[in-house]
């Protein structure tokens, strides 16, 4: 018997399982795929959470929601940002209105108008409306819940949220941004911490409508943190779970790798971090271990830049670190190499590292043949004595065929564009503005082993928010982040995002191709 040919459409299923990315449309015989050839084509469904905003009764944030345009027709879809507990609240209201009369039907609307504001109503907070013009909304308070998303048709391929929150004063202040994450099963996050003077908060977000089991493992300089209140946690379905991590140790450390897996279900993380001195700020997970990892978009005026390494794995890694600059790759004196211990953080003080010029770091095996997988992250620092301000680049891939940081603003914004290996040629793209603006695009070459870094283009006539779209056009690859500036009072309020592949398309087989691997 002979095996038969992988199913697109199984494949489709199983990696939107996975990734929050769905069903493809297959190749058919109107299809331009040759035979034998993969071929690229757009996702139709892509999830995104959101994680709840913050603890700080200050707190304004911003949500922005964008999807870049893109050639050919298709349905039009929807890309909805709304509370997870929209869904299930619907569920119940639609229960009890089979069992009223018109009176009482009357009367649970006005009681479900105040529920409406603590758990959500089954409206959108935010509903994109079309490919190519970003959509805004504004939620003030610590109430505010964690938004869950799915997006159709048109709207799916590189569908892209981002969450800006604004907190003038007290410990938790600061610009918090983080731009919302498809859910998945493991996440590392190095650069945590249970310091006494930090209050670090691991949330995670369960989109589907069934309960998720997580487990949150943390490292700190001498190996793992031993916990059993970190093993099982529940994150209900349709429901969001903060969990404080200084709360599942009694050792404090000053540089702490967390590691998220689930053992059933998938969920968003994310860690809220917050400083007594320098503020708050999200910090997003790693990229997937590697042996060589990049961090993109040190700000130029950094006062102190601390790198954060971790290997998870059974060996030690011996790493090299440069700085990409304006002019290429240097290493900082004194810390040319990092020697991380297996299953122990490694953090190095690497102080004002960029002198006055934004810079990328990139991390390489000092042994070519010898590269053991690690995950890094960068906390960085602005501002000086009371007046600083923090942020945190984790590594992460490259733009790949495209990217975006959804909220800009008409100044504020600087993109960081670094080529670690050969030189690299992208687009960027202004979008449309929120309310008004033209888009506006220009290409950038960008230098073997440098970092540019530039104010990226603004809409003609902008109003209101937009965005900013990164596509590879040649060589590279290139790597990329957004430092959005928002400063307070004399602190240089900021926040860095990097802008890794969306996931947009997918590369699959062509419908012909056998992918049998046995013959009976």
């Amino acid at each position: 018997m002979k095996s038969t040919s992988l199913s697109l459409i199984a494949g489709a299923v199983a990696l939107a399982a996975v990734t929050g990315f769905a069903a493809l449309n297959v190749p058919g015989d109107d299809g331009a795929t040759e035979a034998g050839a993969s071929s690229r084509l757009p996702v139709e469904r892509s999830s995104l959470l959101c994680p709840a905003p913050g603890l700080s009764d200050l707190a304004e944030t911003a949500y922005t929601s964008f999807t870049p345009p893109a050639n050919g027709e298709g349905e039009a879809g929807t890309a909805e940002l709304k509370s997870p507990a929209a869904d299930t609240k619907k569920d119940d209201e639609e229960k009890d209105k089979s069992k009223s009369d018109e009176k009482s039907k009357s009367e649970d609307k006005s009681k479900d108008k105040s529920k409406d504001k603590a758990a959500g109503s089954d409206k959108p907070v935010v509903a994109l409306k079309e490919p190519g013009k970003p959509v805004t909304a504004d939620v003030s308070g610590s109430d505010a819940p964690a938004l869950v998303g799915t997006a159709t048709g048109r709207l799916a391929p590189g569908w892209s949220a981002q969450q800006t929150t604004t907190v003038e004063a007290g410990d938790g202040r600061g610009v918090l941004g983080v731009s919302c994450t498809a859910p998945d099963t493991d996440f590392w996050f190095p650069a945590a911490s249970t310091a006494k003077t930090r209050e670090d908060y691991v949330n995670l977000t369960n989109p589907d409508d069934t309960a998720a089991v997580a487990d949150i493992e943390l490292y700190g300089p001498d190996g793992t943190l031993k916990s059993d209140v970190g093993e099982g946690i529940t994150v209900p379905a349709g429901s969001g779970v903060r969990v404080l991590i200084s709360t599942l140790t009694s050792k404090a450390a000053e540089d702490v790798t967390v590691h998220v897996t689930t053992r059933t279900g998938r969920v968003g993380a994310v860690v809220r971090t917050a400083d007594s001195k320098t503020g708050s700020d999200w910090l997003t997970a790693s990229a997937a271990p590697a042996g060589t990892l990049v961090l993109p978009g040190i700000p130029a005026d950094a006062t102190s830049v601390r790198l954060v390494a971790f290997a998870p794995g059974e060996d030690d890694a011996d790493l090299t670190v440069r700085l990409l600059g304006k002019t290429g790759p240097f290493a900082p004196v004194g810390n040319e190499d990092l020697h991380v211990k297996s299953r122990m953080t490694a953090g190095v003080d690497l102080k004002n590292l960029t002198r006055g010029e934004a810079g990328s770091l990139l991390l390489t095996p000092t042994q070519k043949d010898r590269a053991t997988p690690v995950v890094a992250a960068l906390r960085v620092v602005r501002g000086k004595g009371d007046k600083q301000e923090v942020g945190y680049i984790p590594a992460t891939g490259p733009v790949g065929a495209q990217a975006t940081a959804a909220d800009n603003r008409s100044k504020g914004s600087t993109l960081s564009l670094t080529a670690p290996g050969a030189a690299g040629t992208v687009k960027v793209t202004a979008s449309a503005g929120s309310k008004a603006g033209t888009p506006v695009s220009k290409t950038y070459k960008v230098a073997a082993g440098t970092t540019f870094a530039v104010t990226p283009p603004v809409p003609s006539g902008l109003k209101g928010t937009y965005a900013l779209t990164v596509q590879t056009q040649s060589g590279g690859p290139v790597h990329a982040a957004r430092t959005l500036a928002l400063p307070q009072d004399g602190i240089p309020m900021f926040t860095v995002q990097t802008l890794p592949d969306d996931g947009g398309t997918v590369e699959v087989p062509a419908a012909e191709q056998d992918l049998s691997v046995l013959d009976d």
